[in-house]
């Protein structure tokens, strides 16, 4: 059985990407929201997006942040991180950068998320829980290879390292 996961991403940028990582069937991810669903929630305000998060996040084990170029910057990426580990969920980086857009374009390849956050009163790095991988490959079928390869393995990496 598949295990249940968030996905956390820039829509903006990253949205045929993640729908690529999605469909590999791995991992049961949430719906995700066209750019109107989630601007209609954006209108309500950050109470209304905070509160759709933490709906989709319940009964998943892991967030799978999903890195784009600009994904570490997004302010509701980085609530997403917080919440998850804050909530007792595994967390895992994956870059897909080299993954081809809607345009048949790759972008540069972001920085770590996770890399900013500490956690405890002793502020140890979050980076002690949360991986990040950099998909090999030598163009973007090969990038999509070691994800759908190695994705399950990587979460169940995630949540042995978060227990």
């Amino acid at each position: 059985m598949a295990r249940k996961c968030f996905y956390s991403f820039y829509y903006d940028e990253d949205n045929w990407r993640v729908s690529t990582v999605k469909n590999i069937g791995a991992i049961e991810g949430q719906a995700l929201v066209s750019a109107n669903e989630f601007e209609e929630i954006k209108r309500k305000g950050d109470k209304a997006v905070a509160d759709w998060i933490a709906g989709n996040m319940v009964g998943r084990s892991t967030v799978i942040v999903l890195i784009g170029a600009n994904t570490a910057s997004r302010k509701w990426v980085r609530h997403e991180i917080k919440y998850a580990f804050d909530n007792g969920k595994a967390l895992v980086g994956i870059h897909v950068h080299r993954l081809l857009d809607r345009n048949g374009d790759a972008s540069a390849k972001g920085a770590n998320p996770f890399s900013t956050f500490t956690v405890g009163a002793d502020e140890k790095p979050l980076t002690n829980w949360a991986k990040t991988y950099d998909p090999g490959g030598i163009d973007s079928k090969g990038v999509y290879d070691t994800i759908k390869n190695n994705i399950e393995s990587w979460v169940e990496e995630a949540i042995r390292l978060r227990a």
